[in-house]
């Protein structure tokens, strides 16, 4: 059975919730963030050396990366759901989402998230270019779904999940306000049963 290492507050909880919208089953494992330098703990680094979550253990194959990890789950589901037919128009859109996420989007929505954890003084070299990325970033997907449901076009895939994250995070930070469509798409998805259960476990 596949086995996922499962830490709190992490990207591991897109892998949960595919697990649940595919209704596959697998073991989870919890570890907990240390409570003052907020990191893993060393017993993650026994299952992969980089100490990362998400990380799954299937038989004799270990991974580490979210969208490796998606792609291998997929790959397993003989139904073949949330992932579009190869070759079609939906399929390059939803490969295209998946590595945005933690692609173009992630630097400068970890970059913030990062800024906000330290003291600082008046604006730093990196700022403007960060705050570039943002409003770039952001102003392509608020274009994107203000054209179709889903990012990967009217059927909600595992790309959402990839997204879905990274917004996530983007809302705590205020980095959506005024984004109306990014809004109401990133209430949709939190709506789903799959979404609710994952997000249960921490």
């Amino acid at each position: 059975m596949l086995t996922v290492h499962h830490l709190n507050k992490s990207r591991s909880k897109r892998v949960l919730w595919l697990l649940e919208e595919l209704d596959m089953e697998y073991q989870r494992i919890d570890y907990q963030r240390d409570a003052q330098t907020n990191l893993a703990p060393e017993s993650l680094k026994a299952v992969h050396p980089l100490s990362k979550a998400p990380i799954i253990v299937d038989g004799d194959i270990t991974l580490c990366e979210s969208s490796t990890i998606m792609e291998y789950i997929l790959d397993q589901d003989v139904e073949k759901r949330l992932r579009p037919e190869k070759g079609t128009k939906e399929y390059y859109q939803y490969l295209e989402w998946s590595h945005f996420a933690e692609g173009s989007l992630a630097l400068p929505v970890m970059f913030r998230l990062f800024m906000g954890m330290e003291t600082r003084s008046g604006d730093q070299k990196m700022d403007g270019y960060i705050a570039k990325e943002v409003a770039v970033d952001f102003g392509y997907i608020e274009s994107i779904l203000a054209e179709r449901e889903y990012f990967a076009g009217t059927e909600f895939t595992a790309a959402d999940i990839m997204m879905q994250i990274m917004l996530e995070i983007a809302a705590s930070l205020g980095l959506l306000k005024g984004r109306d469509n990014t809004l109401a798409y990133l209430a949709k998805v939190q709506d789903r049963t799959a979404y609710k259960k994952a997000a249960s476990f921490g």
